[in-house]
């Protein structure tokens, strides 16, 4: 049973603005963790291997919280179950900036990945209580914020870490996200709930965590696939089998937790499908541009320091800032099919450009800035497309999916670089060869470009 939708009520900029600020505050918390690795493995005393766990814990937990929040979002109200969201991240952020040992910094990390899932309750709310047009732009704006943020963190976490200590890093980010909070549930009114009265799909929801996981592990273990190759084929297989059983129980299921006839839409499968490409694009980039600028190899690179690089990506968090609402204006006034061929466009000039020309910082200072201009206005034109394709019961669980599928992207562009940089690190040496660079940002810019294919129909426009 539905329940009937109310006339959306009109709500100001000021809650647009709080939801804008929350998703900044969330963003920045996100990222703190990445840049100051090699000190939190030096002042805990844990080892490469711990270390890698800690840096994906939180992109493992968020993955599985999207849906769910999505889920939950759509048939209990979006603000509601983002503030109780919100007191469960916030709660992490404590328990992360008191961490004494690394068990439990990782259940801190852990309940700060449901912080994912406040992108899609923040996309139920905009679209139910703002008109159309507005809603496009409000949507931007809170993408673009969410994106600013993440660079945001990775500039000032070393500073922060370095100039106070760790456990700061995690305490000034959470203060904002409770601030944030509070004046979110101050300014945003309620919205209606949808489907109420419906059963959550547990089965299908644990069958989707079985996926990412596995797909996580598919990706970790890909580098070793020579020496394991039994292993591989193991989680290929049970890859396969969780696909297998999500749709057999999604098909079956009174209630599902993802439609799948949605997945026979063109403009909901095809925006997943595009999602995964630009992701993967754009974490090539990540991951390679901050090792050019440290690396000192035979001819190339720039032996930058952390406070280097910091400076050196300054342009491209602000590119990364102005992105979603550009996004957003983009998809409102030429369609969403038009902004993300343009930022693909982008993204793939770019990642050529680096491949064959970085022997100038600021080469690579524009390129990072481009890719980051292109990657949140396509992000945002998709998430826009996607919410707007599907009627408002739908818009949490379709675009967590998005995000589902922007982690398996961004995840799945830094293995791909890991693994073409040992491959092509020369026996006896640490720096990898100048060719394997070029190697992984043509492999990106082929990636994106492939995506061009898709783009083209997901037609103009987007349904209101």
């Amino acid at each position: 049973m539905t329940t009937a939708l109310a006339p959306p009520s009109r709500i100001g900029k000021a809650a647009v603005w709080a939801v804008g600020i929350l998703a900044a505050a969330t963003g920045t918390l996100e990222s703190v963790v990445s840049p100051t690795l090699p000190l939190l493995q030096r002042e805990l005393s844990i080892s490469p291997a711990q270390g890698a766990l800690l840096s994906i814990a939180m992109l493992i937990t968020g993955a599985l919280t999207a849906p769910i929040a999505g889920v939950l979002g759509d048939r209990h109200g979006g603000k509601r179950v983002m503030i109780w969201l919100m007191a469960v991240v916030s709660a992490g952020g404590l328990v992360s900036s008191l961490a004494p040992n690394l068990p439990v910094l990782l259940l801190g990390q852990v309940l700060q990945g449901a912080m994912v899932g406040a992108m899609p309750l923040s996309f139920i709310l905009l679209r139910k209580l703002l008109p159309a047009g507005e809603s496009q732009v409000a949507i931007g704006v809170v993408s673009g914020f969410f994106v600013g943020g993440g660079m945001l963190g990775t500039l000032i976490a070393g500073p922060i870490a370095e100039g106070l200590s760790r456990h700061w890093m995690f305490a000034i980010p959470t203060v904002a996200i409770v601030v944030a909070t509070l004046f979110v549930r101050r300014l945003m009114p309620d919205d209606q709930p949808t489907r109420s009265d419906a059963r959550i799909d547990w089965p299908g929801l644990a069958l989707l965590s079985c996926i990412v996981l596995t797909f996580m592990a598919g990706l970790a273990m890909a580098p070793e696939a020579g020496s394991q190759p039994l292993v591989l084929v193991v989680i290929v297989v049970l890859l396969v089998a969780f696909v297998t059983g999500w749709l057999a129980v999604e098909r079956r299921a009174a209630a599902p937790m993802f439609d799948l006839r949605l997945l026979a839409t063109p403009a909901i499968w095809r925006s997943y499908v595009v999602t995964f490409a630009v992701c993967v694009g754009a974490a090539v980039a990540i991951y390679l541009v901050p090792q050019l600028f440290a690396v000192s190899g035979d001819g190339y690179g720039f032996g930058a320091s952390s406070t280097d690089i910091g400076r050196y990506l300054l342009p491209a968090a602000a590119m990364a800032a102005v992105s979603g609402p550009l996004g957003g204006l983009g998809a409102r006034r030429f369609g969403a099919g038009a902004v993300v061929t343009a930022g693909i466009g982008l993204m793939t000039a770019g990642l050529i450009a680096m491949a064959f020309i970085h022997t100038e910082i600021w080469h690579l200072i524009v390129g990072k800035a481009l890719i980051s201009l292109a990657n949140g206005a396509c992000i945002t034109a998709l998430v826009i497309k996607t919410a707007t394709s599907v009627d408002q019961g739908n818009t949490g669980t379709a675009t967590s999916l998005v995000l589902v599928i922007r982690v398996l992207g961004f995840a799945t562009g830094a293995q791909l670089s890991g693994a073409i940089l040992t491959a092509g690190t020369p026996a006896g040496s640490e720096v990898p060869a100048e060719s394997a660079y070029v190697t992984a940002f043509v492999i990106a810019g082929v990636v994106a470009a492939l995506a061009l294919s898709v783009v083209r129909s997901l037609g103009k426009g987007v349904k209101e």
